[in-house]
């Protein structure tokens, strides 16, 4: 967390959360979601500015009920998830097969997972596990570097070094709640009221 956020958060402890506004969409974009797109449903408007994404990826953390969330200066922001709390890219710099999140952070992971939607999910040995969606763009990519069955439903991903991991069948629809995070902290908001 930068500094500058945990001066105002000493200075401003009280300021209410913020629920709604910014969204993390299926391919690792920051979107800003205005009254209107929200009323619409709509994912929002990218968000395109190079230091406002540094700083919103520096200040995502997640908090103890599993919701995401951005601390802008004292206030938190909680994030609209489409799927994942991260989404992956996945890449063969220096040669290896590499995954980084949509802040240009490895993300190491340990297991793999396919969905019934075939989506591609990859999770870190962390106490609770990370999970992240790879992102669409690389799905050949992986494709080349896996063994899948004919049904689609599991397999084998041959990382590097030799690692294979297995590919494990998920439902999409058990994601969030097999890794404890809340996809859309403004509807369970709104269920409390």
């Amino acid at each position: 967390m930068d500094d500058i956020v945990k001066q105002a958060l000493a200075k401003w402890p009280d300021v209410p959360h913020c629920t709604g506004w910014l969204l993390l969409d299926r391919r690792g974009q920051w979107r800003m979601r205005d009254d209107a797109a929200q009323a619409a449903g709509e994912l929002g408007t990218p968000i395109r500015h190079e230091a406002l994404l540094g700083f919103i990826n520096r200040n995502y953390e997640c908090d103890e009920t599993g919701q995401w969330f951005f601390q802008n200066g004292p206030q938190r922001v909680y994030v609209e998830l489409v799927y994942t709390p991260s989404i992956v890219r996945l890449n063969t710099a220096d040669g290896a097969l590499n995954l980084t999140d949509q802040s240009g952070a490895p993300f190491e992971a340990a297991h793999a997972w396919i969905d019934d939607e075939g989506g591609i999910l990859f999770s870190d040995d962390a106490s609770p596990a990370r999970v992240a969606a790879l992102h669409d763009h690389d799905l050949e990519l992986f494709a080349d570097h896996a063994s899948l069955d004919d049904a689609g439903s599991g397999g084998v991903f041959h990382w590097r070094d030799g690692v294979d991991l297995p590919v494990q069948p998920i439902a999409r629809a058990r994601v969030a709640e097999r890794f404890g995070f809340v996809a859309s902290p403004a509807a369970r908001a709104a269920s409390k009221s």
